[in-house]
Formats: structure tokens, sequence, C-alpha cells
């Protein structure tokens, strides 16, 4: 006979599995927690003694509410202010370590998987990220496998011809950002263009709440003279440090004692291409107050 003890130790066995799921839908740890909680109330309602397989049932369970979750979401980030970017992970460095899991919720893949309709991010994550068998998905998504299947690789060509690849070892990423680093606190211009690959592209998220340029800046010249400026400008005493967001290298920047953002880089051949500064406070909750994170 199954207990409430029971239950509660199997969802702990599988949580970071379910909330690592939910994120990589919908981008938000926040909503990745309520998606938990909807999951919680769902499992310890269900006759457990009926469930052959645990891990998939709960798997299910989380796909189904963040799908519900996620088409809502894709309404209101369409009148989104400004750029959108995925609220920052906080991650503990053995998820640095796991390339494929670390590649799986880089911000620069998140974004790309923020281009397939909320059924091909689905499919996508639990299958590429997480190997889960198509008969398993296709009962998640009320499919069919072979449904399932075409869907699957409809969604990976798509990603495949969209997402950055990673060039670099986790150490050469590290040294790259810790010359970023330099080049920030010493408002170095030659620093920062030394640092920038030529086609570097910077996205800032404010949401409408702190200042961010709408668009994405282009180009190592621009966007070193746009960071250079906005700190010169405004005389700000800064502070730049060095943790871990999405499984990558990152920095965690204050101004006048007040964190300001969470800055993730992409690298490639030992250049930044990419550079994702997140502003938006309501984005920042999980930075400050979470101990990072195993994901699986």
């Amino acid at each position: 006979m199954t207990t409430p003890v029971d239950a509660t130790e199997t969802f702990v066995q599988h949580r970071n599995l379910l909330f690592t799921v939910a994120y990589e839908m919908l981008g938000s740890a926040a909503d990745a927690e309520d998606v938990l909680q909807e999951t919680w109330l769902r499992w310890v309602k269900a006759d457990l003694e009926q469930v052959e397989d645990r891990r998939a049932y709960l798997v299910r369970i989380t796909t189904r509410q963040a799908l519900n979750r996620l088409r809502s979401l894709k309404r209101r980030r369409e009148s989104y202010v400004g750029s959108w970017l995925p609220e920052p992970l906080l991650t503990a460095p053995d998820v640095a370590a796991d390339v494929e899991l670390a590649d799986s919720v880089s911000m620069g893949l998140m974004l790309v998987l923020e281009t397939l309709t909320p059924t091909e991010r689905a499919v996508f994550v639990l299958h590429e990220a997480f190997g889960i068998s198509y008969a398993e998905i296709a009962a998640a998504v009320d499919k069919s496998p072979a449904a399932v299947h075409q869907i699957a690789s409809r969604a990976r060509r798509h990603v495949e011809e969209r997402k950055p690849r990673r060039t670099v070892s986790a150490q050469q990423a590290e040294a790259t950002i810790e010359a970023f680093q330099r080049a920030l606190e010493t408002r170095d211009l030659q620093g920062l263009l030394d640092v920038l690959a030529p086609d570097v592209v910077a996205v800032s998220d404010g949401g409408g709440i702190k200042q961010a340029n709408p668009r994405p800046v282009v180009g190592a010249d621009k966007v070193s003279r746009f960071i250079v400026g906005g700190l010169t400008k405004h005389a700000v005493d800064l502070v730049v440090e060095p943790t871990l967001v999405n499984g990558g290298p990152a920095l965690a920047v204050s101004i006048d004692g007040e964190r300001d953002g969470v800055l993730a880089v992409r690298v490639e051949d030992d250049r930044i291409t990419g550079i994702y500064y997140v502003r938006n406070p309501q984005k920042l909750t999980h930075i400050d107050a979470a101990t990072p994170l195993t994901l699986r």
C-alpha cells in the first residue's frame, strides 16, 4: 500500500529532473516552480498503486502543466517590453561539467527554443535533453508516437540550424570571461575589443522596469562603446563577481551597492559571440536567494 511518505519520497527523488523539464520548456524558474507545485497537487491525488513507472508518470504531469502554462506565456511575451531573455538560473559546478546538460540550459539554446511551438519545444526537450522515448512523450503531449517522431525531427532540424556551437572548453570559457571582467572593471575599451568577436550580439532585458536597449546591439565596436559609454557616463561604482549561470560562466553585476543584473556570455573560439544581460528585477530573485541547482 502506498503511503503519503512514499509519495513524498518519490516526488523529492525526481524533483530536480521535473524542475529542469519545466524550466527548459518555460525559460522561467518562477514558472517552473509553479508547475512543480501543480504537479505535486496532482501527484498526491493519484492512485499510485496503479502507476507502473512513477518517473514517467511525474514527467507526464509536469509536461502537461508546463504546456498549459507555456501557451499562456507565449501570448504574454508578445507584449513584453523590449528584448526578452530567459530567467537566469544559478547552477552548480557539476552542471557545467556535464556538457550536454550545460548546452541544454544555456542562454543561447533557450532563446532558440523560444522559436519553437509549445508542442515542438516539449518534444525536443523531453527527447533530446532527457532521452525520453517517443511512446512516453506521446502520452504526455496527447499525440501518437509516429506524430511525436515527426515533430521531433522537425524541431531538431530547426534547432540545429540556429543553435550556438560550443567550440571551447569550460576552462577556456572561464579564461575569456575573466578577461571580459577585467575590461569591464577598468572600463578598458581596447580590452573589450580584444575579447569580443567581430560579430558579437548583445541583448539586454529590462522588462520595462529597468532601462535596456530595446533591440540587440551588433558588432564589437558598437557593443564595447555601448558598454564603456554607459559605465563612464554615469560614473557608477561597479562591482563584478564571477558566478555560474545556466551551466556556464557568468558575471553578477552590482552598481552603487545594489544588484543591477546578471550577465551571461556565449564563447566561441576564445571570443565572446553573445552577451545576455538580464536587468529585469523580477527575473533576479532566484539568483540571490537560491542555492545552486544540480538540475538532475
